[in-house]
């Protein structure tokens, strides 16, 4: 099992900030399994328009934190870095279930497995927990095209 630092992530993800969603990669098993955080700050731009009363991270926005986990994760399977000619897209979320909300100063845990990969579809069983307790589940599929 080996882990990434920011700098290394930023080789895997074509995305920066505010967009950027995995702050670092615990462990990961290629063709398996990957464990990431996100570090949820006050300083988030989403913070000010989303419930300023009472700070609470955008379900939306777990569920992305989530696929940039998993398309690390099929990077590293693959054995690529992110390429400009091509982009890793959600193909389709089911099953999502919030439990409980994601409040500013939480460290997000992000725990995504590989079930299979069909054609070039990728589909993962994927959850998200905060100090141990679940707060996000979900099924998703991804897949890379070339633009």
């Amino acid at each position: 099992m080996s882990a990434m630092d920011i700098h290394e992530i930023l080789k895997y993800l074509p995305h920066r900030y505010p967009f950027l969603l995995v702050d670092r990669v615990i462990s990961y098993e290629i063709g398996k399994d990957i464990v990431a955080l996100k570090n949820v700050s006050i300083n988030e731009p989403f913070f000010g328009g989303h419930f300023p009363h009472h700070p609470v991270m955008p379900g939306v926005l777990i569920v992305e934190a989530l696929a940039q986990a998993a398309a690390v994760l099929t990077l590293r399977t693959e054995g690529s870095e992110n390429k400009e000619d091509s982009v890793y897209y959600f193909v389709g979320i089911d099953g999502v279930r919030f439990k409980r909300p994601v409040m500013a100063g939480d460290q997000l845990i992000l725990k995504v497995s590989i079930d299979r990969k069909i054609k070039g579809l990728w589909k993962y069983s994927a959850c998200a927990e905060v100090d141990n307790q679940l707060v996000t589940e979900a099924k998703l599929m991804c897949t890379s095209r070339s633009i």
